[in-house]
Parts: C-alpha cells; sequence; structure tokens
C-alpha cells in the first residue's frame, strides 16, 4: 500500500505492506478558519481571560513582541499585521516595537528565513533581532525558581513594559504541549537555564513528555519563570496537517493557553487498540526535519503505540545534516545509548545533550532505524541508532527481525499527532 510521509519539502510515497498495517494515525479533520485574519483580529479584541490588547497597550511604552524561530510554522505574516496595527493605534510608536525571535539556542535566522517568517513590509518597518543565549551580557538575571532553576532571559524582553508571544501549539516531546510560556521559558532564555530546564533532573521524569500537562514538572517550572520574567499577552494558533489555521487563542498567557490545549489534544488525537510491532513515523517534514537533532522528536513522538522490543522507522531529510557542531560532536562521540546515558549522569550539562537523551529514550524501547538523505554516510556509521537506506528496507529488515506477521503502524506527520493506545486517556 502506498502511503506518502511528510519528509522534507516535498514528501516522501513509500510502500508498506498491507497485510501488516494495523493503522495510519493521523491527525483529525479539523475545518480550517474561513478568514484568518478576521478571526486574529476578533481574538485580539475579544481575548480570553484579559482585557482587549489595545486596551492593555495603552500608556506602555517599549513593545516586545516574541515570536518562534523558522523551525516552527507559525504564520507570522497572518498574525503580526492586526496586533501591530493595534498597539500602534493605541498609542505604541512603532520605533518602539521590537520583535524578538526566540531562538532559544538555535542558530541564527537567515535573511532567506527572516523574509519568509515575515515579509518585506515587516522587516521594513520594525526592529527584528534574534536572541542569542549563549551571549550573556544580553541576559538579566531575574531570580531562582523554587526548583532553584537560574533564571536568564533576553534583556530586550525584560526591559519591555508590554511582553506579547507568538507562537502554536503542538504537542511537545518535553513540555507537553508547545506555545505561550515556552516561547519565554526557553526561547527567550539564557544558556545557562536552558541547560537546567533540559537537563536529566526535569527529562528524567516520566511526566516530561507529549501531551503531559498538570503532572509535568517542566510545564510548571516554565511557567514560573514566564511569569518571574513578564507575560502580559499570548497569541497561538492550532494548525492543521497543511499548517491552515483551525482556531486563535489569545489574551491571559496562562488562560488563553490552556483553552488552545485542550482544542488541540482533542483535533491531533490518535489511537490504536494495542502497541504496534513495527512503527513508521516522521518529524512532519520541512522545516521541523532540517536536523535529526530537531528530527529526534519524531522518535519520541511514536514511542506510546510502540510495543517494547520493536522496530521504530523515522523518515526525515535533515536537510541540514545532523544540526549544530556542538550537537553533531555529541551524537558521533558514543557507541552506545547506554555509554551516553552514563556520561550525562555523570558530567555537568553540555548543550543540546538533551535532544539525545530523548533519542536514547527511543533505543530504550526498541531498535530505532533512520531513514535519511541528509545526514553524511560517515556520521551515519557514529550515530547509536541504526540506518536504513530507504523505507522500504527498513521495513524488510524490520519485519526479519520480528516475523511476517508484524504489526505496522504509521505516523505520517510524526510529532504533530498525539499517539497513544486505546486506553480511554484521549
Amino acid at each position: 500500500m502506498k502511503i506518502h510521509l511528510a519528509y522534507g519539502k516535498e514528501g516522501l510515497e513509500v510502500e508498506v505492506p498491507e497485510k501488516n498495517l494495523a493503522k495510519i494515525l493521523t491527525m483529525k479533520s479539523t475545518p480550517p478558519l474561513p478568514a484568518p485574519p478576521v478571526a486574529v483580529k476578533d481574538s485580539l479584541l475579544h481575548p480570553i481571560g484579559c482585557p482587549p490588547l489595545g486596551e492593555i497597550a495603552r500608556g506602555r511604552k517599549r513593545v516586545c513582541i516574541v515570536v518562534c524561530d523558522f523551525t516552527r510554522p507559525v504564520p507570522n505574516k497572518i498574525l503580526l499585521p492586526p496586533m501591530l496595527d493595534l498597539l500602534e493605534m493605541s498609542g505604541v510608536e512603532k520605533q518602539n516595537i521590537t520583535i524578538l525571535v526566540a531562538t532559544g539556542l538555535h542558530r541564527p535566522s537567515t535573511p532567506v528565513e527572516l523574509d519568509m517568517m515575515f515579509g518585506a513590509d515587516i522587516q521594513h518597518r520594525y526592529t527584528i533581532v534574534d536572541h542569542r543565549a549563549s551571549v550573556l551580557e544580553e541576559q538579566r538575571f531575574v531570580g531562582r525558581t523554587r526548583r532553584n532553576t537560574p533564571v536568564f532571559i533576553d534583556e530586550r524582553y525584560c526591559s519591555a513594559d508590554l511582553k506579547i508571544t507568538v507562537g502554536f501549539i503542538e504537542p511537545h516531546l518535553m513540555a507537553g504541549f508547545s506555545g505561550a510560556r515556552k516561547i519565554v521559558a526557553i526561547g527567550c532564555a539564557g544558556e545557562k537555564t536552558i541547560k537546567t530546564l533540559h537537563s536529566p533532573a526535569f527529562l528524567d521524569e516520566p511526566l516530561c513528555c507529549e501531551g503531559s500537562v498538570d503532572k509535568n514538572p517542566l510545564h510548571h517550572e516554565l511557567l514560573e519563570i514566564a511569569h518571574m520574567a513578564g507575560h502580559d499577552f499570548t497569541i497561538d494558533v492550532a494548525l492543521d496537517a497543511n499548517k491552515a489555521i483551525t482556531g486563535v487563542f489569545a489574551g491571559h498567557p496562562q488562560l488563553a493557553h490552556a483553552a488552545g490545549i485542550e482544542a488541540v489534544r482533542r483535533s491531533v488525537g490518535a489511537t490504536l487498540p494495542e502497541p504496534a510491532d513495527i512503527v513508521l513515523t516522521t518529524c512532519a517534514g520541512f522545516p521541523l526535519d532540517l536536523t535529526y537533532y530537531q528530527a529526534i522528536k519524531g522518535m519520541t513522538a511514536a514511542l506510546p503505540v510502540l510495543k517494547k522490543g520493536g522496530v521504530l522507522i523515522l523518515a526525515a531529510e535533515c536537510a541540514e545534516g545532523l544540526g549544530s557542531e556542538r550537537f553533531v560532536s555529541m551524537a558521533t562521540r558514543f557507541r552506545t545509548a547506554e555509554e551516553f546515558e552514563q556520561w550525562i549522569h555523570t558530567h555537568p550539562v553540555e548543550v543540546d545533550q538533551w535532544q539525545l537523551q530523548e533519542c536514547a529514550k527511543a533505543t530504550q524501547r526498541g531498535e530505532v532505524v533512520v531513514v535519511s538523505s541528509g545526514i553524511r554516510p560517515e556520521q551515519q556509521k557514529k550515530l547509536f541508532v541504526q540506518t536504513a537506506a530507504s523505507v522500504e528496507e527498513a521495513l524488510q529488515r524490520a519485519l526479519h527481525i520480528i516475523g511476517p506477521n508484524a504489526s505496522i503502524a504509521v505516523i505520517p506527520k510524526g510529532p504533530y499527532t498525539l499517539v497513544d493506545v486505546d486506553t480511554g486517556a484521549l
């Protein structure tokens, strides 16, 4: 049976034996909004849990609007114009509005990416800057959380007297769901803060995973940090499989985000009656699968429906290779996942180790096979996962390992789908 996977910009057609196919796990069909700009403007005028943005903005002098970096498909060209118009109508001068790209510890934005994110008009009219987490003098220390996390936040964000985040809500491999508080507490945080939030102290917690919120310690840590730094207003969207807007959630950062989470949870959930022997997944294609670092999110998203001892196949283009130089060094340094796990629990936290820890979690569940045209062959040999030249080759190897009657589940859009075994949890 031919199945289309989200892979790079074009996608990938793969052949899956129909007799083995247990289920194709996809997002529910949620109709896109008929007029997204109208819905965005209405959400700013009638927000959730707080006064309208225009009312909040009156008397404010300096505004910082934080947006996600290019790895997140946030429709900024739809979300920003009505917000910027409203701020200026409320008396904020455009030269006092800063758009801060929440890069976290990702690489800086390229000119091409900025043009795709904002277009020429917004770039010409407003100041747009990247957050630089590793530049300590650009961060402000705002204190420590109850769990003793040191909180460093971008000075440009801290010095604004109106702080707004713009993002979208999807399942997140550590924080439960993306959006709102995460854009501040990680996207705008300094390196010391990010290292702590991504350390084994949090990631060893079983509830630091996709879809987990209420008892997720990382979620509550992010809320505390965002509160310490200040967070006045948020606007997050829900997107369908084609990245069209299906919902807009603006207003009080915690209340609007909670409403968005519940809507997204209903639309992205997909279940199997029992775990599958083999799970074929992706990292949702471009731009999320630009690097292996990001593509690991496709692995962890699939774990709830993979049988213990099964085979997990990840198809991710990784057009930019493994990721940053630091991640390349770490990903190719350890012979086995066990060796890596021992190392992270006996050494200080290094940048990017957290994504490799998530990969190690996947290998504890079963064998992991990566199919990628963008990872160089000499690097593939040094990863502590298996690789294959094609999805079909990976499937044949998996069927040889488990047996010809093995069940196969397919998740065409990886981390954008919240999968689980049907126990009534979703």
